[in-house]
């Protein structure tokens, strides 16, 4: 059984691709782990909601630069198979 380097860069980009999917969901996770949390808090202590919030977009922030740069290598990956 022969395979060509075409067909075996291609597969293994598509799994790379679904790698990186993995990454996109972790994000959603922990964001919304944090929001979670938050809004306990928040519920605990109303007069340290402002701190509270603030720390929390900051967190989340972080969170999903983390399941942006997952989805562009997936997206990379993908469209490296088209060229």
């Amino acid at each position: 059984m022969n395979i060509s380097s075409e067909a075996f860069v291609a597969g293994m980009c598509a799994i790379g691709a679904g790698l990186a999917a993995i990454g996109c969901i972790g994000g959603g996770v922990g964001t919304g782990n944090a929001t979670a949390k938050a809004v306990e808090g928040v519920s605990r202590q109303p007069e340290a909601s402002g701190k509270i919030i603030s720390t929390m977009i900051i967190g989340s922030a972080l969170s999903e630069a983390t399941a942006i740069y997952a989805f562009l290598i997936g997206i990379l990956l993908l469209f490296k198979v088209a060229i």
